[in-house]
């Protein structure tokens, strides 16, 4: 689908004193070309000049003389010597030019020499008889040279021979060639129906070739390498026998021989891809280009067309592949073809004539690393011409978006409207004939009319529409172009269209470049020639498709400056390139020009700011940028007004929407937005229409913005894009137009099917968020935006639909059922309805309820409608066995309204609205047993809130109820509500201490009230639990005022540190004895007591703060010894490879998670890890976890939970202590004062040293984790969320704990008595 485009045309000119050019090379370093003049019969030397492009007039070449030396003819009969091959070193800045006599000659040149045409000429050597072929490889290490006598001679190149090889007839014998038949007809496929008697065997040739020499073959040589330099392929004529291809490696050695092959001759172009060799083949009425494998057998053929114009030209013809074997160079007497293959198909695309003065053909040669870059050097000049592949491709804005494409093939026009047909190359679905070989195609913006520029002139085509489709183009006119001016011929290279019927052609005439405008009339009109404007530097021209610019079009020169070209004025445009680009396209957004290019080497462009480095191709859209990368990925731009804001997505199919996988290699061809679609060309030539998301969301959105719901609809039911964009988009507007939207959608099963779609979810913020829109949508309503987008848009639909009930009810009961819960009711009314107007109409309601929702379901709903005909009718769609269901509905039709409403209600479980029933009968015995056996007490006191008498009475059912379910306080609540306060201080008891005061309370409002006895035997129960529950103050209140035992609560005071209290108590009730035998002696335990744990505490500091940095510091220094401990694995070795942090589940080395245990044996695959990962593993440690055992790994976690466990309960003593030196002091013991205070005060401040070192530096580490987690003992879970298993996961999740964030324990400051002596702090 790709032409070749000019972007580089320079001729040059040999004086007419000069001889003839007879050789021609390139200096690829430099892009520069040498050319070699003689011997001719007047003048025996040879001059090598080299031919530079002038800086300021890219168009023409500038020669200088490198060198220049006589070459004498080496035959008696004083024949001319000729050159055999002529080949420059860029890196040694050395030419070889190698003679037919058999002279090797080498030019050193030297770039800083000032006289001009003094290089170094020196002859390396000589072979004799004389040299017929030679060829360099494409590494420049070897030559190969075929002398006269038949031999191949392969020399290095410090020009040392390698190896000899005599062609011999014994080497036809080498290779036994059979042929299978490949791409013949009996290979094919031909149907069922084809007869046996009609195909034949493919091995066996319909003629068998001898080899027959051709009528033209001149017996010439050619020697050709595969691109790799791996092999080199000889043409020689082998007299007497035929001529033969032979293929040798590096070595010499010879690898195969072709098939005989008729009528062969000596042209010969190994395919620098190396699967194809191509030769000329000559038949008596046709010549062929035919296709050799390395093997030597045939594979393919093509014929080649003879020029109208020149039918003789097809004489010695040569072929030659460029250096990235897309484009095959036919070399004729007076013209170069260029021919391009795709889907097996060849086709012309270029025709360049190259005249001489001695009519002999041109020399071509390819750039070596500009693949589309050649000299074609005729006797009196060289032609230099760069092409690049480009798509003749109509306008891509709607509506003229019809995806119309021209391939250019010799005279034929292969017109491809792609949005009518998708016809796959290289059939087309109309085919145009024009007078000569075409050389560019042009569109017009409006997709009116092509332009076809040929040899001959410019062929003017119009296009007629019929509907959205493009019938047949028609030829309006047609113009001839100038054919020479002062003696120079005139090349024209492009064409663009400047207007509706205008087009302005790119010539070039000597050194002048010149822009021509042509307009073309109606049909039968003759077409004139406006005007002839000299463009200067211009390189390309492009119809500038912009609606502020029109009449005009789009020029580029070789710099990368673009100007508007209109009525004979260049205006220079604001943006311009950073070089030369040879794909460029515009457009303009928001009134700001736009200009997009594509580099040699795949940089895209707009205007000066690079978007991407590995660009293939790319189309621009009014929306979108498209390009292609060498990823296999084609991405979409958003068009913005400034290049700074365009975004271009990163490569993540699997995220955005704007970038998208495709086919290896594939490449753009058109995008039309009308179709939501773009166009791709694979590698092998076929072609390929995907829709991709970002075009057909962008599509979708700009309908429903259009209030185009009928056709949004249709293309997210086709592209199978989630429906709920309709709606999410644009709200408001939705809910605005749902009577257009059911209006343009139309067919009730797809309104079902968009109510069937609906989710919560809004797709327009998720799935579908729009990657260019910055703007936040305007939401309905703040009380309706609260409530469910599924009912929003249901009741809508509804509202919409019950004035057309009949013509939607189909639609009416789907909004029901698809809202959010499903209204099944409301459905169900809805049949119920219809049931009274139509029963057939009801029957399909029925019908199509029960296929959208479960029908045991809606029989249950059904039933709860207390409708049992409706009931009987949803019955008889479903599976339900008849003797089951129609005896039930027999006995509820017999049943009285309220008893049948209760029986269906008890059914279907509504046990609420059952008693609601049931206590309508007034049966208040039944309402009773079904409170008793359903669990309904809550339910039923509220019921029965105003009728106090039944209310009691379900209060003591209620109440019997939480007693026999050991809810003991709520029971003697309700007990007590009901005055039955025995039974009250019965549940109150067993409730526990908690309610001692309400346990006494009832107690003594008893009737007949409680024996003293029993009372005080309860009050001592209670005291006795509270001081269990080491509640010493209301133990000591029961004590004091209900028992009377006033030493009991002086020690139960004391024994919870209420000193005063004791204290209070002895004065209250005039005890002093009780001072030294209950209050001191309280004193005495308690200091003994917080001694005892303050020792205690202060040694567990002393031993377990050291240790954790002890461990801490081992963990830092040598992590793996830390966790292995010191003979991890049974003393084996630590292999090299080991991670610390065991990223990966699938990881064959040892684990961090799998050292630390020792145990020996296989780590390698994941099964065995996985089935060791058990439960019983697990358990196991999390027991080690759990004791912490000096030495294992979860040490340190064990010590550091320790150490918060003790500074809480310091901090948590701390009160009492201070009651104790309060009631030492006030009792006279104040040295014990100062002991336990003083003690209290080390223990704090140990707390709060322990606090620091603990916390402390783990809360520094917390900061370097991220760069040191392996190294600390971290196990991160990898990008795939693996966690491990059974006993290693235990382990990961100490580690997790350690190096979580951990909040360091509050350590207070302990205030000292003063009045001892102490200071507060």
């Amino acid at each position: 689908m790709r032409n070749l485009r000019n972007i580089g045309h320079s001729v040059f000119r040999a004086p007419s004193s000069a001889s003839a050019i007879t050789a021609s090379c390139w200096d690829a370093a430099k892009d520069e070309v040498l050319v070699a003049y003689g011997p001719t019969t007047d003048d025996v030397r040879i001059e090598l000049v080299r031919l530079s492009a002038d800086p300021y007039a890219p168009s023409s070449l500038q020669p200088r003389t490198i060198a220049t030396w006589d070459a004498p003819s080496p035959n008696q009969d004083g024949s001319l010597d000729a050159i055999r091959s002529l080949h420059h070193s860029s890196d040694s800045l050395t030419t070889c030019v190698i003679m037919a006599s058999g002279d090797i000659v080498t030019v050193a040149e030297d770039d800083g020499a000032a006289v001009e045409g003094e290089a170094h000429v020196e002859i390396v050597g000589t072979l004799e008889p004389s040299i017929v072929a030679a060829c360099w490889s494409p590494d420049e290490e070897l030559l190969v040279i075929v002398t006269g006598d038949g031999k191949a001679v392969f020399i290095s190149r410090s020009f040392d021979v390698i190896v000899e090889t005599v062609f011999s007839v014994d080497d036809l014998k080498s290779s036994k060639h059979v042929s299978v038949g490949w791409g013949k007809k009996e290979t094919q496929f031909h149907g069922r129906g084809a007869k046996a008697k009609a195909l034949r065997d493919p091995t066996i040739p319909e003629k068998v070739d001898e080899g027959s020499l051709s009528s033209n073959d001149n017996g010439s040589c050619t020697i050709s390498w595969r691109g790799d330099g791996a092999y080199v392929a000889i043409n020689f004529f082998q007299k007497g026998v035929r001529r033969v291809i032979r293929v040798f490696n590096r070595d010499g050695e010879l690898d195969s021989v072709s098939e005989p092959v008729d009528g062969l001759e000596g042209s010969l172009s190994w395919r620098p891809e190396g699967n194809l060799m191509a030769g000329i083949q000559r038949f008596a009425d046709r010549v062929d280009v035919v296709f050799f494998e390395r093997n030597g057998l045939r594979h393919g053929q093509f014929t080649l067309r003879t020029p109208s114009d020149a039918p003789d030209v097809i004489g010695d013809v040569a072929l030659e592949w460029n250096s990235d074997s897309s484009v095959l160079a036919v070399i004729l007497k007076d013209r170069v073809q260029l021919w391009t293959t795709g889907n097996y198909h060849w086709y012309l695309k270029q025709e360049i004539l190259c005249k001489s003065l001695d009519s002999r053909a041109p020399k071509l040669t390819w750039h070596g690393e500009k693949p589309l870059l050649f000299a074609a050097a005729a006797a009196d000049k060289v032609l230099l011409g760069e092409y690049s592949f480009v798509v003749a491709k109509g306008p891509t804005t709607p509506p003229h978006d019809h995806g119309a494409v021209a391939v250019i093939d010799g005279r034929t026009i292969k017109f491809i409207p792609l949005r009518t047909a998708n016809v796959p190359p290289p059939m087309a679905l109309f085919e145009l004939e024009v007078e000569s070989p075409a050389i560019d195609v042009a569109f017009s913006d409006d997709a009116t009319a092509m332009a076809v520029l040929h040899k001959v002139g410019v062929s003017f085509y119009a296009f007629e529409t019929n509907g959205p489709r493009l019938a047949r183009p028609k030829l309006l006119n047609s113009a001839v172009l100038e054919t020479g001016s002062l003696g120079f011929e005139v090349s024209s290279l492009q064409v663009a269209f400047a207007g509706q019927r205008e087009v302005q052609v790119l010539q070039e005439a000597g050194e002048e470049v010149s822009l021509v405008s042509y307009e073309f009339g109606a049909a039968g009109q003759e077409s004139k020639a406006l005007e002839k404007v000299e463009a200067g530097l211009v390189t390309s021209i492009f119809s500038s498709g912009l609606d502020n610019f029109p009449s005009s079009i789009v020029a580029e020169d070789y710099t990368g400056s673009l100007s508007r070209v209109s009525s004979r004025e260049f205006t220079v445009l604001p943006v311009k390139f950073s070089s030369f680009m040879p794909w460029a396209s515009f457009t303009t957004h928001n009134d700001q020009f736009l200009a997009f290019g594509m580099s040699r080497n795949g940089h895209l462009y707009v205007n000066s700011r690079q978007l991407a480095k590995n660009c293939t191709s790319f189309v621009i859209t009014p929306s979108h940028l498209i390009f292609t990368t060498s990823n296999h990925l084609v991405k979409f731009v958003h068009i913005v007004s400034t290049e700074e804001e365009f975004d271009v997505p990163l490569d993540d199919p699997e995220i955005d929407e704007r970038c998208r996988s495709i086919e290896r290699g594939a490449k753009l061809v058109t995008a039309m937005p009308t179709k939501m679609s773009i166009v791709l060309q694979m590698p092998r030539g076929n072609l390929e229409t995907i829709f991709p998301r970002a075009m057909v969301l962008s599509g979708i959105r700009q309908l429903v913005g259009q209030k185009e719901y009928g056709a949004a609809f249709t293309t997210c039911r086709a592209q199978r894009v989630d429906m709920n964009i309709l709606y999410d988009h644009q709200p408001a507007q939705f809910i605005e137009n749902v009577g257009l939207f059911l209006d343009q959608v139309k067919d009730a099963a797809n309104i079902d099917l968009f109510l069937s779609t609906l989710k919560e979810e809004d797709v327009a913020q998720t799935m579908y968020k729009d990657t260019k829109s910055t703007t936040v949508q305007p939401e309905i309503d703040s009380k309706v935006s609260q409530l469910s987008k599924i009912n929003i848009i249901c009741d809508a639909v509804l509202q919409i639909l019950r004035t057309k009930k009949n013509a939607n009810l189909q639609n009416i009961i789907t909004a029901n059922v698809c809202k959010s819960p499903p209204a099944l009711n409301d459905g169900l009314r809805v049949v119920s309805e219809l049931m009274e107007e139509d029963e057939t109409l009801a029957e399909r309601a029925v019908e199509h309820i029960c296929f959208l929702v479960d029908v045991n379901r809606l029989f249950d709903h059904a039933l709860g409608l207390y409708n049992l005909d409706l009931t009987l009718l949803v019955a008889q769609q479903s599976q339900r066995d008849p003797r089951e269901y129609l005896p039930f509905i027999q006995e509820l039709h017999r049943m009285p309204v309220l008893k049948r409403q209760f029986t269906i209600d008890d059914k279907l479980g509504r046990k609420e609205k059952a008693l609601d029933h049931l206590k309508a009968t007034n049966d208040f015995g039944d309402v009773q047993s079904y409170v008793v056996k359903h669990n309904l007490y809550q339910y039923a006191l509220s019921l029965y809130r105003h009728d106090e008498q039944r209310h009691r009475a379900l209060t003591n059912v209620y109440a019997a109820h939480l007693r026999a379910t050991s809810r003991f306080r709520e029971a003697g609540l309700a007990y007590e509500s009901l005055g039955n306060f025995q039974e009250a201080t019965d549940c109150y008891l067993k409730s526990g201490a908690t309610c001692w005061r309400e346990c006494l309370f009832v107690a003594q409002q008893q009737e007949p009230p409680m024996s003293t006895d029993k009372f005080q035997e309860m009050a001592g129960t209670l005291a006795d639990a509270l001081r269990e529950a080491k509640d010493y103050a209301s133990a000591a209140t029961i004590h004091t005022e209900y028992l009377g035992a006033i030493e009991t609560a002086i020690q139960c005071f004391c024994k919870g540190y209420l000193f005063a209290d004791a204290l209070r108590l002895v004065a209250l009730r005039k005890r002093p004895d009780l001072l030294e035998s209950a209050v001191d002696a309280g004193l005495v335990e308690a200091f003994s007591s917080s001694t005892e744990f303050l020792a205690d505490c202060k040694a567990q500091l002393k031993a377990q703060v050291p240790r954790i940095a002890e461990l801490r510091k081992k963990a830092r220094e040598d992590p793996l010894a830390f966790y292995e401990g010191e003979y991890g694995h049974g003393g084996m070795d630590i292999p090299d490879d080991v991670s610390v942090a065991a990223s990966s589940r699938l990881s064959t080395s040892a684990s961090l998670f799998t050292r630390y245990t020792g145990k020996g044996g296989s780590v390698g695959t994941v099964g065995s890890n996985v089935s060791r990962a058990t439960s019983k593993n697990r358990k196991r440690e999390e027991k080690k976890r759990a004791r912490g055992r000096k030495g294992t790994v979860y040490e340190e976690e064990y010590l550091v939970n320790s150490v918060r466990r003790l500074v809480e309960r310091v901090e948590s003593t701390e009160g009492e202590v201070e009651r104790l030196v309060f009631g030492l002091a006030r009792r006279g013991m104040a040295e014990r004062a100062r002991t336990i205070e003083e003690l209290m005060d080390v223990v704090v401040e140990g707390c709060r040293v322990a606090v620091k070192e603990v916390w402390g530096e783990q809360a520094s580490e917390q900061g370097n984790t991220a760069d040191s987690g392996a190294a600390d003992g971290e196990m991160p879970a990898d990008a795939e969320g693996y966690r491990a298993v059974g006993g290693e996961g235990v382990f990961q999740e100490s580690l997790e704990a350690m190096r979580a964030k951990q909040v360091a324990p509050v350590v207070k400051a302990f205030a000292r008595l003063e009045l001892l002596g102490g200071k507060g702090r």
